[in-house]
């Protein structure tokens, strides 16, 4: 068997301030602090650990490894076999904004949440960790899943992602989660109008809205934001997309079923902005595209996907 070259793509270490004891004289409150610290110190250690455990498993295969933090990847990724991500979804989404539909990419989630820490903690602060959704590995794991890949004895499967184009111009960012078009500011209404189009014939009608903005999700996503703010579950294989109008103000009747609603992988939302600002939110808060009065908006599935290896229950 050949050898690989592997990317080993990192979360970086969590830095954490001292518990403040200078002038802190309410005993309960400096050890409700010792405690949270305490536990997040306890959760860099467990990511250290797992990010030492990869690379050990690493040195044993044929393969060389090339560890990077993610904070300190910004070119597009080439050149390499597989990209095997460290931490949890968000350095898998950073990884995907980087790829394109040649190089698979395996997540492993390295502290994954422990339902027992969760009840434990429940009544001083949240133990809940990265959801890892996408990942299909954890410590415990990942020596199987990497020889199965290495050995050629599973293969990725093809996740949908989303295009955006700004007034015709394709941005360079494909989401793999979600969009959100928005006021920058979240107290402000967000105006704008979309409807659904076919190889440029309307397919819906023209909505006019007032409202929190718009969200729109690939499959991968709709377990995230989306589900939290009233949407649905998909296939994680579909190539559709779900949209869904955030706090609709006094939608009329005719058009209120179409504040939540489905782009079909063969159509297009168009959408046109009507406020003096506004920001294209790709994937969270991290990468951000600012639009202005009357630009266009394009989002649809007709994007490069991208090859993940999954974890077998979201396969089933």
């Amino acid at each position: 068997m050949a050898r690989r070259r592997l990317l080993l793509l990192l979360k970086p270490f969590d830095v954490y301030p001292t518990c403040p004891s200078d002038g802190v004289t309410n005993p309960k409150f400096l050890l409700k602090t010792l405690q949270v610290l305490n536990y997040l110190d306890n959760r860099r250690s467990v990511h250290k650990d797992a990010i030492n455990f990869c690379q050990n498993i690493l040195r044993k295969k044929l393969v060389d490894c090339i560890p990077v933090f993610r904070s300190n990847l910004s070119q597009p990724i080439r050149g390499v076999d597989l990209v095997v991500t460290v931490g949890g979804d968000g350095t898998l989404l950073q990884a995907s904004h980087l790829m394109d539909d040649s190089i698979p990419v395996l997540g492993v989630n390295s502290d994954p949440t422990q339902v027992e820490e969760v009840e434990e903690f429940n009544d001083k602060f949240d133990a809940t960790r990265s959801t890892g959704y996408l990942c299909a590995a954890t410590v415990k794991n990942f020596e199987h899943i990497l020889d199965e890949i290495l050995e050629g004895r599973t293969v990725p499967s093809e996740v949908s992602r989303m295009s955006i184009c700004v007034n015709s111009e394709l941005l360079s960012t494909f989401a793999l989660n979600d969009v959100l078009v928005a006021h920058p500011c979240p107290a402000t209404v967000s105006r704008f109008s979309f409807r659904i189009k076919k190889d440029g014939v309307p397919r819906s009608l023209l909505v006019n809205c007032r409202s929190s903005g718009l969200r729109v999700s690939t499959a991968a996503g709709s377990t995230a934001a989306m589900l939290s703010a009233g949407g649905f579950s998909m296939p994680i294989l579909s190539k559709d997309l779900q949209y869904i109008v955030r706090e609709p103000i006094s939608p009329r009747a005719d058009i209120s079923n179409l504040m939540h609603g489905m782009i079909q992988s063969e159509e297009t939302m168009e959408s046109t902005w009507y406020c003096q600002e506004g920001l294209i939110y790709i994937d969270g808060s991290h990468i951000v595209h600012s639009i202005q009065h009357g630009d266009t908006v394009e989002l649809s599935s007709k994007a490069p996907i991208l090859k993940v290896f999954l974890p077998r229950h979201l396969l089933s």
